[in-house]
């Protein structure tokens, strides 16, 4: 590998440069009448005249400057080096490894950044707004067995996919400020589910009420989304869910939110 270095500097030199115009004195001259004649001051005269001490003592074929000093600007090429250069093979390798660690070094600052990090929590919080995350992961086998139980006596003989709906109406409270934050305080919240004031909360589950569970947990959560009440209108005492919006109705429950 050969690179070729030159580096080309612009020295810029003030130089002062020969008058353009120095007058010559000639008998009967004096400072005064060539300053008049050369459209300066006395006092400017004296100051391009620095040579001349005394203002009242010149003599016949002396130069007496009459002009500014004009200043005329150098540029100066100055060649470091125009000489090709030859590498090895190991301090060419040893160049491109230079290369690469600093490009890799720049894109993990880039990923680690305090914006990018921002970005990514912004992300997160979006995706906890939209996506479901399974509750299975978070309920304990205490809770799906209490869960599968109210299912069992609620919706004993409502088809497969109306039992998933009432777990999901458990489920739906569980994340609803205006409810109890579990499963358990859900259910045994005053007055919310019958089977809890007849016992029948207590009987034992049937397989078919935990796969219900499970599913609600998992790729069935989205079947009563936004349902946060069910019921039978036919045996219900009381009708006051009538005015709510109805979800959905599987089987003889109608699903409220």
């Amino acid at each position: 590998m050969r690179i070729l270095i030159a580096t080309f500097t612009l020295l810029l030199s003030f130089l002062f440069a020969t008058h353009a115009l120095a007058y010559t004195v000639k008998k009967g001259d004096t400072l005064t009448k060539i300053s008049s004649e050369s459209s300066l001051t006395l006092q400017q005269l004296e100051e391009l005249n620095p040579q001349i001490r005394n203002l009242n003592l010149i003599y016949v074929g002396q130069a007496v400057n009459t002009e500014e000093p004009q200043k005329t600007v150098r540029v100066q090429e100055t060649v470091i080096s125009s000489e090709k250069v030859s590498y090895s093979d190991e301090e060419i390798d040893q160049l491109d490894r230079l290369i690469i660690a600093e490009a890799q070094t720049k894109e993990l600052e880039e990923v680690h950044s305090p914006s990018q990090n921002c970005k990514v929590a912004d992300t997160t919080e979006k995706t906890k707004q939209t996506v479901i995350t399974p509750e299975k992961e978070r309920l304990s086998d205490y809770e799906i067995d209490l869960l599968a139980r109210l299912v069992r006596a609620e919706a004993q003989t409502e088809p497969f996919e109306g039992k998933i709906a009432v777990a999901c109406v458990v489920l739906n409270r569980v994340e609803n400020p205006k409810f109890p934050h579990t499963i358990k305080g859900v259910i045994y919240a005053p007055g919310q589910f019958q089977p809890v004031s007849n016992g029948e909360i207590n009987k034992t589950a049937d397989s078919e009420s935990v796969a219900a569970v499970k599913a609600a947990l998992t790729e069935k959560r989205h079947i009563a989304s936004g349902s946060l009440f069910f019921y039978n209108p036919t045996i219900a005492r009381s009708h006051w869910l009538a005015s709510r919006t109805t979800t959905l109705v599987i089987g003889q429950h109608v699903f409220k939110k």
